[in-house]
């Protein structure tokens, strides 16, 4: 029986699902632009989502925000303010919190900037993925490299000492030199975060119907070890599969994520899962994912809901937890799911003899071999808890 005693920390994600274009390789839920933009009414069903979730949140701080999508910067920096002022005005927020929003370059200027950081936004998310016109041309990205450019020196004028750069690799035809010139000239743009992350074609997207020409497996691992290097001498420091920080600017949402924190999405076809500590459960439930239902008058906002297994939540951590480069408290594990360490032992027993964890007692963390095998590992712990 899973038992909750320690607070989980909370995140609040919110979901701005429109693009000006749908990009090839893209499977979030996101919507081309087609008529002017329902800002208004969009922020009002967003306050109103986040009220109906508060009597499940009530007294908890929220300790990160994450504006995603689809493309938050197509928001008026107005809109940005009006929905934090409205939620910080319903729920406390910690002293520290990180306000996060996910940004396209060409969608930017630096009045734009510069009104995001006046609404609370303290860390912006810059979507580049590459700085090379053909590559980006062929990623569908409605940016080239100018624009990217111009949009890191804008975000420094506006005062943003904190922000990330998104960056692709194993692109369609991409060659070593390709890969580690874009990553050099991202490093050079001075971020303290960067994703550097590998393209992969997922089902129901342009690339999965019409596949392009990707990296030999041999290129990908050059690839991937040569720029790892470049980005340890650069002094950043890898926490997680795809994401390295300098300085420990690690993205604080992002991490509760993988640590099996809480969080509440809202907006059209947000996720959340959150612990109960009444009822001495967890939950995940949906919101409705087509924007027009979202904001139907007579909609409910939630699709669907659904009490978490036991089973689930040890897969559910492990799939999180196992990512990050450095592990996690071995206690964590009962704080999260609820559930003690001796309900996987014979996993962890198994793990520990095919050397896939390091053997710490109070670190549950990878070994060089487990995150070569990180999948393999991941899977031992699915369908298992006593």
């Amino acid at each position: 029986m899973q038992k909750f005693n320690v607070p989980t920390p909370l995140g609040l994600y919110i979901h701005l699902p429109w693009c000006v274009r749908k990009c090839p390789y893209c499977d979030f839920n996101s919507h081309e632009l087609r008529n002017a933009l329902p800002e208004t009414a969009y922020v009002d069903a967003l306050i109103q989502d986040f009220e109906e979730h508060l009597p499940a949140i009530w007294g908890r701080r929220i300790s990160t925000i994450f504006f995603g999508g689809g493309t938050p910067s197509l928001f008026s920096p107005a809109a940005i303010e009006r929905i934090l002022t409205e939620i910080n005005a319903r729920s406390a927020f910690h002293a520290d919190i990180e306000i996060t929003m996910e940004a396209n370059p060409g969608t930017l200027d630096e009045s734009r900037f510069t009104g995001f950081r006046q609404a609370g936004i303290n860390r912006v998310s810059l979507g580049v993925q590459s700085l090379q016109d053909e590559k980006l041309k062929t990623l569908g990205r409605i940016h080239n490299r100018e624009y990217a450019l111009r949009a890191v020196d804008m975000l420094k004028k506006a005062g943003f000492d904190n922000f990330n750069l998104d960056f692709m690799h194993g692109l369609p035809n991409q060659s070593i030199d390709d890969a580690l010139s874009d990553l050099r000239e991202a490093i050079a743009c001075e971020p303290t975060h960067l994703s550097w992350y590998q393209l992969t074609i997922e089902p129901n997207t342009f690339f999965h119907h019409h596949p392009p020409a990707l990296p030999a497996e041999e290129v990908l691992w050059e690839i991937q070890e040569q720029g790892k290097a470049l980005l340890t001498d650069a002094g950043f420091m890898q926490y997680e599969v795809s994401a390295y920080a300098k300085n420990n600017r690690v993205c604080a949402h992002n991490v509760n994520y993988w640590e099996f924190g809480d969080y509440l999405g809202i907006g059209a076809g947000a996720h959340s899962k959150l612990t109960h500590t009444d009822k001495q459960i967890m939950t995940r439930h949906w919101q409705v994912k087509n924007p027009r239902d979202y904001l139907h008058p007579d909609k409910k906002f939630v699709a669907e809901e659904k009490a978490i297994s036991e089973h689930e939540a040890v897969f559910e951590f492990m799939l999180n937890a196992l990512r990050l480069t450095h592990g996690v408290p071995l206690t964590l594990f009962a704080e999260r799911t609820g559930l003690t360490l001796d309900s996987i032992q014979p996993q962890l027993k198994l793990a520990y003899e095919k050397k896939l964890l390091i053997d710490n007692p109070n670190i549950l963390c990878p070994s060089e071999l487990g995150h070569r095998f990180l999948n393999d590992l991941v899977a031992m712990f699915l369908g298992h808890a006593d």
